[in-house]
């Protein structure tokens, strides 16, 4: 954009958090901060660069020139349309005062004449305006009701009667307007409205100034407040991003603080259980032991061990005949398959011999019958 180096033309605006708040102020419209300058100093330079060519509303210096020329030409065209729209209601509110007092009250016929006069130039020269072709194209505007301008001018009042009311017309606008200028007046400072025609003719001639005065003022708080709102927003901005990284920063420290609290409320709560189970086994020993006493009275014990005792006897003489008969049945073994036979025979013979035994005793009981 321009053949100056980028660190010449950074020199000019100046250096440091001097250069960052010199940008800020020409770039009110971007959401930045100085952090973001700082971190992006490429950045920085080209918005540095760019303050060379552009205005706080981002408009080049040509189009902010060609701009001005327009908003000019503009306001010369609303002065002088505001002038003549000026006029012509005026002329309007003096025409309705007329009716209104016409109506309330006995008016001169030369005022009747004059306002008669006025009111109907008035229609007439709104109709040819009406009628007259379009300023701003080139094509004409359709007739109406088949009339043209020179048909309209025809119902002009008589010359004299306008020649009389042109004479007239000046004293009686100035009249008119000097009444709205104290109305304003008036409404602008009602503790005014007793004073004086002398007073007020002085004061309303000090009102234009005073009024353009307090509209600077308005203008200037306006401007101010504006400013005030982007620094608000910008330094709204910095809080959240500050507030943001201190709700880290906490919650960094409540998660290392809660880390160390919870390893040593672990190490409290297995100590804590650990001794609680110690102490529900020593009671359940302690009940088991309990029920055991309740169960076993001394002569249940006395009984019991006297039982053992027996038991223990039986047990040792059937050892001992088991032994006995592993020594027979190890002797036995020793005669060998015919042994095994010999045996089986006198198993037979000895079972039969058991069944005729218990034939023969019920037969015997059957006959003693």
């Amino acid at each position: 954009m321009s053949g100056i180096p980028e660190a010449t033309q950074a020199s000019t605006l100046g250096k440091g958090d001097n250069l960052h708040q010199q940008i800020l102020a020409s770039f009110p419209l971007c959401d930045m901060t100085e952090e973001d300058l700082t971190q992006n100093p490429q950045f920085c330079n080209l918005l540095a660069t760019l303050t060379q060519h552009v205005d706080q509303t981002g408009l080049t210096v040509p189009l902010k020139t060609e701009l001005e020329k327009a908003e000019q030409k503009l306001q010369s065209q609303r002065r002088q349309w505001l002038h003549s729209e000026s006029l012509y209601r005026g002329l309007q509110e003096m025409i309705q005062d007329h009716c209104v007092r016409k109506h309330h009250s006995t008016v001169p016929p030369d005022q009747n004449m004059f306002f008669e006069t006025m009111e109907k130039c008035l229609l007439v020269a709104q109709c040819v305006r009406q009628l007259d072709p379009s300023n701003t194209t080139n094509q004409d505007q359709p007739s109406i009701l088949g009339l043209n301008s020179q048909q309209v001018m025809e119902l002009m009042p008589l010359e004299k009667n306008v020649s009389r009311m042109k004479q007239s017309l000046p004293r009686e606008l100035e009249k008119h307007l000097k009444k709205k200028c104290l109305s304003i007046l008036s409404y602008y400072q009602p503790e005014w409205e007793n004073e004086s025609d002398a007073l007020k003719s002085s004061k309303l001639s000090h009102l234009s100034a005073q009024l353009d005065k307090e509209k600077k003022e308005a203008e200037s708080l306006k401007k101010n407040s504006w400013e005030n709102m982007l620094l608000l927003q910008r330094q709204i901005q910095l809080y959240l991003s500050e507030l943001i990284k201190c709700i880290q920063l906490l919650q960094t420290l409540l998660l290392d603080h809660r880390l160390k609290v919870q390893t040593d409320l672990d190490r409290k709560k297995l100590d804590y259980f650990e001794g609680k189970c110690e102490l529900v086994l020593q009671k359940i020993k302690s009940e088991m032991v309990e029920i055991q006493l309740d169960t076993y009275t001394p002569d249940s014990v006395s009984a019991h061990r006297k039982i053992r005792q027996k038991l223990e006897s039986e047990l040792k003489s059937c050892q001992a005949e088991k032994q006995s008969l592993e020594l027979k049945l190890g002797s036995f073994e020793i005669l060998g398959k015919e042994f095994e036979a010999l045996a089986e025979e006198y198993c037979r013979i000895r079972q039969e011999i058991d069944t005729k035994n218990w034939a023969l005793r019920e037969f015997t009981q059957y006959s003693n019958k």
